[in-house]
């Protein structure tokens, strides 16, 4: 496996944000980390509701060494807190989830979104102003028409650039539910949004009108046994996507079948070991987070102690089971009691996971756990890695080192032991660069880019 060691120069954080990580707010918190499809921007919604947006630097014939840095490139306020009359109902704007659209021109668009709307943002550049109006004088008044005696041609003189954020579309009032994924189509028409019960199908142009594509609600909410955690488009075909659940299980669905599609077409569920059934099975069992991969061949899933990857061909379990943090399994307990059992992980692909593997490429998926610990796993060579993201031990374009926990007995120089991790430093969210190595990982309110090394 390639080691990702090469720490990019900074720590990037949002705005406003306290460099003491013992002092940040709860709106600091990083909750959302996305690439664009270049890779040249990086994304980030906090708890407060902001998204920060990053730009790579272009590569200097000077300092060919500084290509691959990212600096803030635009900062807005997406979302703010709102209260629901109707339902008695506190609406946070905590940024849940951010898309990229493919770029079609000059301007960048993505959508964001809290517990209840989304938005579509136009995030455009700004370099020169119009000047020489006939009807308004220089700071902008309008003239009185009888003072004007002459025509002239306005003219566009440079300015210093500015970057303008403007709100395109907002798409509301369709979900009961707190809003956990959005997936935008191959078709780059429509997105999905999905809450705990439904999945709603929404056209780009339209904001007044979705259509409810998954509707689970029982009837009689007492007969509620399963909400729906995470779905995602098809990457290649428009029809199709799927959905996981809190039982564990991931459900496809075709949309040529039906306009409502309750009934999958496949259902992706590995039967539970008796022998390992306990009080937290049903918990740990459920998916927080579903990718395709970039052909659209295999499905990963998260959930809390492994992450797994599956056929679309083979239903009845998965190809490929990797442990994260197994050493866990003895801490549930407490882990129940701090809550931090219902901490949602994500995963991702790296760049690269569809292409033929070579001696270059292999395919290797990455994703979080505690004592800031981000774990990548290499499929072809089955090889797997613990890596810390923590300004401690990071330094500028140091070599990162592989960490290992100790669950009993002697303890190691390198190693730390189960007993010392800290559970309130946790890696929820990351991103891997479409086409190349690096990857972006959130500490709590600390966003770390590292790459690979370059001999």
């Amino acid at each position: 496996m390639k080691c990702f060691s090469r720490y990019l120069p900074y720590i990037f954080r949002p705005p406003n944000t306290i460099l003491s990580s013992s002092c940040h707010t709860e709106a600091d918190i990083i909750s959302t980390v996305e690439f664009n499809n270049t890779g040249e921007l990086l994304a980030t919604g906090d708890k407060g509701g902001r998204v920060v947006i990053f730009q790579r630097e272009q590569e200097s014939k000077n300092q060919p060494h500084r290509r691959g840095e990212y600096n803030v490139y635009s900062t807005f306020q997406s979302h703010e807190p709102e209260f629901d009359y109707l339902k008695s109902l506190e609406i946070e704007e905590k940024i849940n989830k951010i898309r990229w659209l493919p770029q079609q021109n000059a301007a960048y668009f993505l959508l964001s979104t809290n517990d209840k709307t989304v938005k579509l943002w136009k995030v455009s550049e700004r370099d020169k102003r119009p000047e020489g109006y006939n009807l308004k004088d220089e700071e902008g008044r309008l003239r009185d028409p009888c003072t004007i005696t002459s025509l002239r041609v306005p003219v566009l003189r440079p300015m210093d650039l500015m970057v303008e954020a403007t709100p395109r579309r907002v798409f509301s009032n369709a979900h009961t539910y707190h809003i956990n994924s959005i997936s935008v189509n191959s078709d780059y028409e429509t997105y999905m949004s999905a809450d705990d019960l439904r999945i709603n199908l929404w056209n780009l142009e339209i904001t007044n009108r979705s259509f409810n594509i998954v509707d689970i609600k029982p009837t009689n909410m007492e007969e509620l046994t399963e909400v729906i955690t995470a779905a995602e488009f098809h990457p290649h075909h428009c029809n199709t996507f799927v959905y996981s659940s809190s039982k564990g299980t991931i459900r496809l669905c075709d949309m040529r079948s039906s306009a409502l599609c309750d009934k999958h077409s496949k259902l992706f569920e590995e039967p539970e070991d008796p022998s390992n059934r306990s009080f937290f099975s049903e918990i740990i069992s459920s998916i927080s987070d579903v990718k395709f991969n970039h052909s659209g061949r295999y499905i990963m899933t998260r959930d809390y102690l492994t992450v797994k990857v599956w056929d679309l061909n083979m239903e009845n379990r998965p190809i490929e089971t990797y442990q994260v943090h197994d050493y866990l399994r003895s801490k549930l307990c407490s882990l129940y009691e701090n809550d931090c059992i219902f901490d949602k992980f994500e995963c991702v692909w790296n760049g690269s996971d569809s292409r033929i593997v070579t001696f270059l490429f292999s395919s290797v998926i990455m994703t979080g756990s505690y004592n800031n610990f981000f774990r990548m796993f290499d499929r072809n060579t089955k090889r797997d890695v613990t890596l810390e993201a923590s300004r401690e031990n990071s330094k500028p374009r140091a070599i990162l080192k592989p960490r290992k926990v100790c669950v009993g007995g002697k303890r190691r120089k390198d190693e730390i032991s189960v007993d010392s991790l800290d559970f309130s430093k946790k890696i929820l969210h990351t991103a891997w660069h479409p086409s190349e190595n690096i990857i972006a990982v959130a500490a709590t309110n600390n966003l770390y880019i590292f790459q690979d090394k370059v001999n």
